[in-house]
C-alpha cells in the first residue's frame, strides 16, 4: 500500500474534492466525517469505493466500523478513544487494512503486536481540523516514534509540502492533509504538487 499522500476528507466532503485529489497523486483517501449520519456516510462511501476501485487506490473509513463493513470499503483507521485495536481487527478481518493514531511514544508501545497495518503519527503542528488533538509533537517528536514504528507511518497534523523531504528522510511513510488539499484553490495541482515533491525526495 502506498501511504505517501494520505488525503483526509473535511467534513461534507464532496465527490468531485475526492476526484480531484486522486488525479493529482493522491495514493489512499479516508472518509471522514464527524457530521453525517451513518446512512449518508454509507451511500457516500459506497460511491467513492466504485470510484476509487479501479484506480487502486484505497478508501479507509474514519472510526465508524459499522459504515466501513456496509460499505465494504478497504480499511477502517480509529483512534487512541474508540475500542481497542484487537477487537476492531476481530470485526473487520485479516484482508482489510487497520490504521491507528498515535500520539505519544506510550501509545505505540501498547499496540499489540501484528494487529495494525500503519499508524497515523501526530499531530506534528497544532492544526485547525482537529480541535480536540493532542499536544503536537514537532518534527523531534515525530521522528522518534517513526523511528520506533514496527509498521509503516504516516505524519498527520499540520504537516504540507515544505515538510514533504524531512518527512522522507526521517523514514516516514508519507503525509496525511486535509487543508493542505482541501482548501487550496485548485486541490488538483495542490496534491500533484505534494506527489511530485515526495517523488523527487
Amino acid at each position: 500500500m502506498n501511504l505517501s499522500i494520505y488525503f483526509v476528507t473535511p467534513d461534507g466532503a464532496d465527490e468531485a474534492l475526492v476526484a480531484a485529489a486522486v488525479r493529482g497523486g493522491a495514493t489512499v483517501v479516508q472518509l471522514r466525517d464527524k457530521t453525517a449520519s451513518d446512512g449518508a456516510m454509507i451511500a457516500t462511501a459506497r460511491r467513492l469505493k466504485a470510484r476509487l476501485a479501479p484506480l487502486g487506490v484505497p478508501l479507509i473509513v474514519n472510526d465508524r466500523v459499522e459504515v466501513m463493513l456496509a460499505a465494504e470499503a478497504d480499511g477502517l483507521h480509529v483512534g487512541q478513544g474508540d475500542a481497542p485495536v484487537a477487537q476492531m481487527r476481530a470485526r473487520i478481518g485479516a484482508g482489510r487494512i487497520l490504521g491507528l493514531s498515535i500520539e505519544t511514544a506510550a501509545q505505540l508501545a501498547a499496540v499489540p503486536p501484528g494487529v495494525v497495518d500503519y499508524i497515523g503519527v501526530g499531530p506534528v503542528r497544532a492544526t485547525a481540523s482537529k480541535t480536540d488533538a493532542a499536544t503536537p509533537l514537532g518534527l523531534e517528536g515525530l521522528g522518534g516514534i517513526v523511528a520506533a514504528a514496527p509498521v509503516p507511518a504516516v505524519a498527520i497534523g499540520g504537516v504540507g509540502l515544505a515538510d514533504v523531504a524531512a518527512l522522507k528522510r526521517m523514514g516516514a511513510a508519507g503525509l496525511a492533509v486535509i487543508s493542505a488539499i482541501a482548501a487550496a484553490p485548485d486541490p488538483e495541482a495542490a496534491a500533484r504538487a505534494l506527489a511530485n515533491a515526495w517523488r523527487a525526495a
